[in-house]
């Protein structure tokens, strides 16, 4: 007898063939191809490189930070979405974990606009610098 058969006889209402197979790889969890992890090991190298590369060079101002954020965000979003698994899961839970800190990040823009508004203000109406 095949496996899938000797599978058959031991569960009365087991599904078709197709389902069993299916069962199986769920039982077993998703693998991923190595080569998946080892493309986003050589693209943080890369963009951990560049990321020093920007002090190297000696940038400054907001080029230096922009780019420095820059790197920091696009090897943040490898890491959730290859090594946390992020890129395979439902749209809802995405969205449950990464609309917070987007959600987050807009609310501190608009305190930092607002304290420039107030400090732009002070300055016009009460001449103190600070």
């Amino acid at each position: 007898m095949t496996n899938a058969a000797v599978h058959m006889e031991e569960r009365p209402h087991a599904p078709a063939h197709g389902a069993v197979a299916t069962e199986a790889v769920h039982a077993e969890g998703q693998q991923h191809p190595i080569k998946l992890y080892l493309v986003v090991w050589g693209w943080l190298f890369v963009l951990s490189t560049f990321s020093y590369l920007v002090d190297y060079f000696g940038l400054h101002g907001y080029l230096r930070w922009s780019l420095i954020l820059l790197f920091m965000m696009l090897k943040a979003g490898l890491i959730v979405a290859v090594f946390m698994h992020m890129a395979w899961e439902r749209l809802a839970l995405t969205y449950a974990i990464l609309l917070p800190p987007v959600v987050v990040f807009v609310f501190v823009a608009i305190m930092a606009l607002e304290s420039e508004y107030t400090r732009f203000l002070r300055v016009l109406f009460f001449a103190t610098p600070s």
